[in-house]
């Protein structure tokens, strides 16, 4: 997503480069989807993996709609539009399917059999492999399983966003249903980054803004702290605290890190050599408490929309 303008000016090369990167140290899958940057993610993905289609698993999101210029306008999750979407996305990516297909948000206004069903449909003419779900509760995970069998939930998980510990990851695991954990970094919060000016969404979330912002400074200085004591930043700490956790939980969970550059992602898959042991767990969450992160993740309209959170 970062590649396509979301958090402000990109660098095409350097995002072709990035992946090359990130394909060759073993990698294998890379999270898309069609709205980010109205097609531009998706095709910058098909330059990509040109010539490499089979070093990665394609995990691709749809049903957000967009206008020219750059508003959004709610989910589709009608039966006919997720075959248009896929549609698009095929040809935007260079490829004759898709590996994982999920629709970003819940669609209130279709019952989420008949989205499933559809791409079930996807996945027998053989252009989908498997179906995921995006930021949704218990109650959808459930019907949507007893359509297709659910591989994966993608939903926002870290330091700074548990509540999927509750209830949600708990069913996951009685469903033998795997996680892809997004926003590990709280969009950079957790790393000390900014927003970069009005192009950059991370301007317009609570998190980022006002008293919020200050307020949340003292977790993320907490959390500088605690990582200097283990030998490693911030970014890799949060990062190695989501896959812990997963492994805790029992629960099969892979992290997304949102690289832009080279170096961000040679920083991230640091990562993967923290053993985070259970006392350090626990210092973490004891540093860090869910409940004292000011503000929500989205803006009040869009939390309204998040099936995950009622």
């Amino acid at each position: 997503m970062g590649m396509s303008g979301m958090y402000g000016a990109c660098d095409e090369a350097q995002g072709i480069s990035t992946i090359h990167a990130a394909l060759d140290a073993g990698v294998n899958l890379l999270d898309t989807g069609d709205f980010y940057g109205m097609g531009h993610n998706e095709m910058l993905i098909g330059k990509a993996l040109k010539g490499r289609r089979d070093k990665a698993l394609l995990s691709v999101k749809f049903g957000a709609m967009r206008s020219p210029d750059g508003a959004w306008g709610g989910i589709d999750g009608r039966p006919s539009a997720v075959k248009n979407f896929l549609a698009y996305s095929l040809q935007r990516l260079g490829t004759d399917h898709v590996d994982i297909y999920r629709m970003a948000r819940l669609d209130p206004a279709v019952p989420i059999e008949d989205t499933v069903g559809a791409i079930s449909d996807l996945v027998r003419a053989g252009y989908v492999r498997h179906i995921g779900l995006s930021e949704v509760g218990v109650q959808t995970i459930r019907r949507a399983h007893r359509v297709h069998p659910i591989v994966d939930l993608q939903i926002e998980f870290s330091l700074l966003s548990r509540g999927p510990e509750a209830s949600i990851f708990p069913e996951l695991k009685v469903l033998g249903i795997g996680v892809t954990a997004y926003g590990v970094l709280s969009r950079g919060l957790l790393s000390g980054s900014k927003p970069a000016g009005s192009g950059d969404i991370r301007a317009h979330l609570p998190r980022f803004t006002g008293d919020n912002r200050a307020q949340n400074q003292r977790l993320v200085d907490a959390l500088q702290g605690l990582s200097a004591n283990l030998g490693a930043s911030a970014s890799q700490v949060a990062i190695a605290f989501v896959l812990a956790k997963g492994r805790q939980l029992g629960l099969d969970m892979v992290a997304l890190v949102g690289s832009r550059t080279r170096g961000q992602l040679d920083e991230s898959l640091a990562a993967l050599s923290l053993a985070l042991t259970e006392e350090s767990l626990r210092r973490l969450e004891d540093a860090l408490p869910a409940q004292a992160v000011a503000g929500t993740r989205y803006a009040p309209a869009q939390m309204a929309h998040l099936d995950s959170e009622k």
